[in-house]
């Protein structure tokens, strides 16, 4: 799952691959704004055919909170 996200991460947002983590913080890490997390959101709905709560998206602050919650979704 991170390898797909990270995948995502690298095509819509132009992150160098390198610099994506688990521990990476979306916002300051990898410079990520709240619309552009909405943008990631509607995408991993497309890629992962799931649903982010609208009120969840942005308690998302780490790349792994975004796995947790695609693992769980898909378990």
């Amino acid at each position: 799952m991170f390898d797909k996200l990270k995948a995502l991460l690298v095509e819509e947002f132009d992150i160098d691959a390198a610099d994506i983590q688990l521990t990476s913080d979306l916002s300051q890490d990898l410079g990520i704004n709240s619309v552009e997390l909405m943008d990631l959101a509607m995408r991993c709905e497309e890629e992962f055919d799931i649903q982010f709560p609208d009120d969840d998206i942005h308690e998302f602050t780490t790349v792994g909170d975004i796995v947790k919650f695609l693992e769980n979704a898909k378990a």
